[in-house]
C-alpha cells in the first residue's frame, strides 16, 4: 500500500501539471528571498557604521582592510543563511499549493470518486505554518540527538516520519472529513500512516529534491488516504475510481 502510494505520486510529480505548480512555488520562492535580500541589507547600511579611519583617524592605512573583509563576511553569512532558507521557505510557500496538488491527484487518478474540497484559507495557511513549524523543531531535536552515537540518523527519520506523516496524512483526509474525523482514522491506521511519513522523510533527506517535498507528500497521501479509507470501507480500490 505504501510503496503503491509513493511511486503513484511519484509517478505524477514530473508532468506538466505538476512541473507548473513548482514552479509557481519556485518563483514565489525567489520573490521572497530577494525581498529578505533587500530588506537585511538595508538595515545593514541603516544602521552600518562609520568606517574605521572616520571613527579612530590616528589608525594605520591597511585598519580599513578590516572593514571590507568584514563586509564580505557579512555579505557571504547573508548568503549562507538565505541558501539554508531555501527549503524551509519553499515548504511554506507550498503549502498553499497543496490543495491545487490533491486536486490534481484526484481528478486524474480518480475521476469517477467525488471530488475533495480544498481547505479554506486560513486553514490551509495554518497547515503550512504547521509543517514548517514541526520540521524545524523535530530536526533541531535530532540535532540534539547528534550528541548520542548512532541515535542521529535514526532520530532524524523518526521524528520526521511521525510528524510529515501526521500532518499530510490529515491534510488529505480533510478533504473529504470533518478535522476530528481525519485524526481519528489517521489514529486507527497509526503504523501505516508513519511508515509512509518514513518514505516522505527519506525523500526530504535528498538535497535539492527536498524542495519538492511538500508536493510528494502531498501526492503521496492523496493516495494512501484512498488506499485506506476503501479498505475500511471495504471497498476494492478499482471500483473506487483507481484508474493507474
Amino acid at each position: 500500500m505504501i510503496f503503491d502510494a509513493a511511486i503513484a505520486a511519484l509517478n505524477r510529480l514530473f508532468t506538466a501539471e505538476f512541473r507548473a505548480v513548482f514552479f509557481k512555488t519556485l518563483g514565489l520562492t525567489v520573490v521572497v528571498l530577494i525581498g529578505l535580500w533587500f530588506g537585511v541589507t538595508g538595515l545593514f547600511e541603516a544602521f552600518a557604521l562609520p568606517p574605521l579611519q572616520e571613527m579612530l583617524p590616528g589608525l594605520p592605512q591597511w585598519a580599513s582592510w578590516l572593514g571590507i573583509f568584514a563586509a564580505i563576511f557579512a555579505g557571504l553569512a547573508l548568503a549562507l543563511g538565505l541558501g539554508l532558507l531555501i527549503a524551509p521557505v519553499t515548504a511554506v510557500i507550498a503549502g498553499f499549493f497543496l490543495d491545487d496538488v490533491a486536486e490534481l491527484v484526484e481528478r486524474n487518478d480518480y475521476p469517477l470518486d467525488p471530488p475533495g474540497r480544498a481547505l479554506p484559507l486560513m486553514t490551509a495557511a495554518l497547515v503550512s505554518a504547521k509543517f514548517l513549524v514541526l520540521v524545524v523543531l523535530g530536526n533541531l531535536l535530532a540535532l540534539l540527538l547528534l550528541l548520542i552515537p548512532g541515535v542521529n540518523i535514526a532520530a532524524f527519520f523518526v521524528v520526521n516520519g511521525y510528524l510529515l506523516g501526521r500532518e499530510f496524512f490529515e491534510f488529505a483526509a480533510m478533504r473529504f472529513r470533518t478535522e476530528a474525523d481525519a485524526k481519528a482514522l489517521r489514529r486507527r491506521n497509526a503504523g501505516t500512516v508513519f511508515l509512509a511519513g518514513l518514505v516522505i522523510a527519506a525523500f526530504l533527506s535528498v538535497p535539492l529534491l527536498n524542495l519538492l517535498t511538500p508536493l510528494f507528500a502531498a501526492a503521496m497521501m492523496v493516495h494512501l488516504h484512498k488506499m485506506v479509507s476503501a479498505r475500511e470501507d471495504g471497498v476494492p480500490l478499482k471500483t473506487a475510481g483507481y484508474s493507474r
